[in-house]
């Protein structure tokens, strides 16, 4: 699985994603300091909130394959500057949260990720497994065995149990 740093202001749901993604109970808690896990890199919001911590997150995209933009649906406004992509020469793509929010307006924060530079932008929402699936098989190498590969298998090989026994 590709790593993939995940940026974004404070409350735009990159813990609640990082929870989705490792299957968890999702919980609310404040990320304090740039968190490993596995093939996630959580960033606390303060780190693209804060011009002198920005700066760092361009450090970090070197421990990532791929960078994240977060940007929830129900956002007032986008934090990204035009073409920010250009500052880490790692592939960047767009992650637009909260899309089961009546109150939010996806598309609006997809053109917000667009014009920041992303070219693939993922609509997410971490409450209804909304678009997990398509981010899994994006980051997904060749020999990756993802959840739905092993129930794929497991009924095929349940189908031939069965149709061996009649």
């Amino acid at each position: 699985m590709r790593k993939i740093l995940l940026v974004g202001r404070s409350g735009a749901g990159k813990t609640t994603l990082t929870q989705a993604l490792k299957g968890e109970k999702l919980c609310y808690h404040k990320t304090q300091y740039v968190h490993f896990r596995g093939a996630l890199i959580d960033t606390p919001g303060e780190y693209v909130e804060t011009k002198r911590l920005g700066y760092a997150l361009a450090l970090y995209a070197y421990e990532a394959d791929v960078v994240g933009l977060l940007l929830a649906s129900t956002e007032p406004f986008s934090l990204y500057p035009p073409n920010i992509t250009c500052m880490v020469n790692r592939e960047i793509v767009g992650i637009v949260t909260k899309t089961d929010d009546p109150s939010g307006d996806a598309q609006r924060a997809a053109q917000w990720l667009r014009l920041s530079g992303c070219g693939k932008i993922f609509f997410v929402s971490s409450v209804t497994g909304e678009g997990i699936p398509e981010i899994f098989e994006y980051l997904r190498e060749p020999g990756d065995r993802l959840p739905w590969d092993s129930r794929t298998k497991r009924t095929k090989s349940t189908k031939n149990n069965e149709k061996k026994q009649k």
